[in-house]
This record gives C-alpha cells, sequence and structure tokens, in this order.
C-alpha cells in the first residue's frame, strides 16, 4: 500500500469535516423549518380563535345591548335639551346630567353600571371591527377600520366617565367646564393655539361628515333591511337620517367655539355639549332652533335602539 502524498491528508480530512457538516445541516434545517411551519399554525390559530370570539354570540349581544345604552343616553339628552329650549335653567344637557337624571331616580344606579356595561360592549365591538374589519361592504379598508378604533376610544372613554360618577370619583364634572380647563391647557403651551383650532376644525369636518353620512344614507348599508317590512325601512331610513344631521350639527357648534376660542385666546369661549345647546339658544331663531336640535337628538336615540335591532355587528 502507498503512503498518502503529501497534503492529501489534511485534503481527505477537509472532505470529511464537510461531510458531517452537510449531514448536521440536513438534520437541523428540518428542524428549523418546523419550528417556522409550528409558529406560522399557531398565529392562524390565535387568529382564528379571536375572530370566533368577535363573531360569537356574546360579543354581538355586548354590542346590541351598547346600542341600546347609546339610545338610552341620546334620549335623556334630547329630554333635558327639551328642557332647556322651554326654560329651564337648571338643566344640564350631556352625559353627566342624564347621568345625575338617571340617579335621582329609585334603582338608577344599577340603571347607571347597565348603561357603564353598555358602552364597554360598545368598545369591545369597536376594537374587534378594528382587528377584523367592519361587517358589511368594504369593512377591510384601513379608513374604516381607523374610524373603528376611534369610536372604540370614544366609547371606552365614556364608559369611564360612567364609572367614575358612579363611584364618584370626579364623575360630577360638566362638558363645558372639561371643555375649558382642557382648552386652556393647550393654551399655554407653545403652539396651542394652532393645536385648539386644529381640533375645533376636525370637530366641524366630523360634523360635517355626519350629515353627509346621513342625508346619503350611507348608514342604510350596515342594516338588515331585508328583515324589515318597507314601511318599517322607510321609518328607520327616515330616523337616521334626521339623527345624523343633527349630531353633525351639534358637532359643527362645538368646533365652531373651539376655533373662536383659538382665535380669540380665550379658553372660556369653548363648549361642551351643553354649552353648545345653551348657546344655540341664543341665536336668532332662539329656543325654536335648540328645540329642533333637541328633538333630533331624542330622534338619534330612537334610531339606535332600531341598529341594535337590525344592525350588521358580526365584525369582518
Amino acid at each position: 500500500m502507498k503512503p498518502p502524498r503529501r497534503g492529501s491528508t489534511g485534503l481527505m480530512r477537509y472532505e470529511e469535516l464537510r461531510r458531517q457538516t452537510d449531514n448536521d445541516d440536513d438534520r437541523v434545517t428540518p428542524r428549523g423549518a418546523d419550528a417556522v411551519d409550528t409558529a406560522e399554525r399557531a398565529g392562524r390559530e390565535v387568529a382564528s380563535a379571536g375572530r370566533d370570539v368577535a363573531s360569537s354570540r356574546w360579543l354581538r349581544g355586548l354590542a346590541r345591548a351598547g346600542l341600546l345604552a347609546r339610545g338610552a343616553n341620546y334620549l335623556l339628552v334630547g329630554s333635558l335639551a327639551v328642557q332647556i329650549a322651554l326654560g329651564s335653567r337648571g338643566t344640564q344637557a350631556d352625559t353627566t346630567g342624564a347621568l345625575r337624571t338617571v340617579a335621582g331616580h329609585p334603582g338608577g344606579i344599577v340603571v347607571l353600571w347597565l348603561l357603564a356595561a353598555g358602552f364597554a360592549g360598545l368598545a369591545l365591538w369597536r376594537f374587534a371591527e378594528t382587528a377584523y374589519g367592519q361587517a358589511g361592504p368594504g369593512g377591510q379598508a384601513v379608513p374604516k377600520r381607523l374610524v373603528s378604533l376611534a369610536l372604540g376610544v370614544v366609547y371606552g372613554v365614556t364608559c369611564g366617565v360612567m364609572v367614575n360618577f358612579i363611584l364618584g370619583v370626579g364623575g360630577g364634572t360638566s362638558s363645558d367646564t372639561e371643555s375649558k380647563s382642557f382648552t386652556a391647557r393647550l393654551l399655554a403651551h407653545s403652539g396651542g393655539q394652532v393645536l385648539v383650532a386644529g381640533i375645533g376644525v376636525a370637530a366641524a369636518a366630523a360634523g360635517v361628515g355626519m350629515g353627509i353620512y346621513g342625508l346619503r344614507r350611507m348608514f342604510a348599508k350596515y342594516l338588515h333591511t331585508a328583515q324589515m317590512s318597507a314601511v318599517t325601512s322607510k321609518v328607520v331610513e327616515g330616523l337616521g337620517v334626521a339623527g345624523y344631521v343633527t349630531r353633525g350639527a351639534v358637532f359643527c357648534v362645538a368646533g365652531a367655539f373651539l376655533i373662536d376660542a383659538a382665535v380669540s385666546f380665550d379658553p372660556q369661549e369653548a363648549q361642551g355639549l351643553d354649552g353648545s345647546l345653551r348657546k344655540t339658544a341664543a341665536t336668532p331663531l332662539g329656543p325654536w332652533l335648540l328645540l329642533a336640535i333637541a328633538l333630533g337628538l331624542v330622534v338619534f336615540g330612537l334610531y339606535s335602539w332600531c341598529e341594535a335591532r337590525w344592525r350588521m355587528v358580526e365584525p369582518g
């Protein structure tokens, strides 16, 4: 047997090590692929489970209960605004005023907890829409998900206000006081004047959007109209148009007061819902315009109850 040539031993050792490394790679790669597959499968299962929860009967029930709560809130605020239009001075036409009215009746605390739970259900439903898309056509679009996110935050904050009121933790502050305080804090900072004006413009733009949304009956595509009779469908659409136009008008008025506060650099010009309604009564049309807006808020409360019955609430 001939001895190996010089250098052949190193070459043989290199080939042996390379084959061993290749074998090790063959053993590791499937394991890595299996880990990736397992992670992807787990992700799909979590997403599927989340969608099942979002579409579950109990979450749909929470959404419908929340729409009932929203309707009750607007009915209360609208009725208080009617009293202001008729000359009442001690009435506070906003969510806090509505809560005080409910709390003043026997069993009112129980009703308040039910309202808070309803708004919590509304927030959960909108957050589920943020994750999986809205019900109805085009519900997966990013702008609609962002709208659901914003509404979820609003309903969550409203729920917090109600819980604080029930527990007595600073929940008795009117919307006007909060608006003035918030505006004053913003105006105290550099650039706050521009920010307040921007918020006012955004509120007014949202109000215009609500009015267009109502006038074009865009809300109807989210309703199970096939389950309604022809007469019921017309009534519900009429309630929706009047309700959304009224809400839009209130947002526009509140936005105008914020812009005025920014221009005059006076936080006292900022108004919440109650102040906006009272300022409306001071216009040339006086209490008649306020009465029309108040009745519109009542109408939107009734429409919310119709949504609780016929709204599509299955996310995605």
